[in-house]
């Protein structure tokens, strides 16, 4: 049976690896939260509600798409566009094809710089696998005006970043939930994975830490990491409540 990500992939040992799936949703909910299309978050009021348990259920399609056979990983596609599609006609109108580009974008890039952080940079030829899986993705949810090659989705994610990103009021709003369900010193390290993940124009409109000091650290969370201290950084750092489902999203 075909599978929609090869089972060799980088695609898999970055969506199968909870630590970096963490990092991947820091950035992109850092990002998302200046996106001019954030009102949709809102509309429903789900990530609003309960941002953490948004992440699972976000991080649960994700994974049922790079780790299924190629039919199921469609059928769970189609599941998505038609989510989707509900929202919209409850609201009466669409959500713009820029805000589904800006997702997918995201996506891509947050999984390159948190791999990178943790582990090691991407060969061109990862960076270009990376890039087609979820550019597969989007094609399947009907995203129109998809790049074709890595290096033309580098251009237009640069020009969605120019153009997509403003501070808002629910962008303060989707803030004071995270601190107000991580509690204030995990918020804080939030705020310092953020810094080191996100691009300049992400950054400088958050005023995100400019020294975050988690960059100065990251060479220790490898080393117990190596040591097989994993699980007791994890029971540190991470909320006690949550952390039997994040430790459930390692598919290594």
């Amino acid at each position: 049976m075909t599978n929609f990500v090869s089972s060799d992939s980088i695609v898999r040992r970055i969506w199968g690896d909870a630590d970096v799936i963490l990092l991947v949703f820091a950035g992109s909910a850092a990002e998302f939260a200046l996106n001019k299309a954030v009102d949709w978050l809102f509309f429903t009021g789900k990530l609003p509600a309960d941002p953490i348990a948004r992440l699972f259920s976000t991080v649960r399609y994700a994974q049922e798409i790079v780790f299924a056979p190629e039919e199921k990983a469609r059928q769970a596609i189609s599941r998505m566009e038609a989510i989707h599609s509900g929202v919209e006609n409850k609201r009466g109108y669409a959500i713009p094809d820029w805000a589904y580009r800006d997702v997918l974008y995201m996506l891509i890039d947050y999984s390159e710089r948190a791999c990178s952080l943790l582990h090691r940079p991407l060969s061109p030829d990862e960076q270009t696998e990376l890039f087609q899986v979820f550019r597969a993705v989007g094609a399947g949810m009907n995203v129109p005006d998809l790049p074709t090659t890595y290096s033309d989705w580098k251009i237009d994610r640069q020009a969605h970043l120019d153009r997509d990103l403003e501070r808002s009021p629910f962008t303060d709003r989707l803030f004071q939930r995270y601190r107000q369900q991580l509690g204030g010193w995990r918020y804080n390290l939030l705020r310092q994975a953020m810094a080191v993940l996100v691009p300049d124009a992400v950054s400088h409109r958050l005023a995100l830490p400019q020294k975050p000091l988690l960059s100065q650290t990251i060479g220790l969370y490898r080393l117990l990491n190596s040591i097989g201290l994993r699980s007791v950084v994890q029971r540190v750092l991470l909320p006690t409540e949550y952390l039997s489902q994040i430790r459930a999203l390692d598919q290594r």
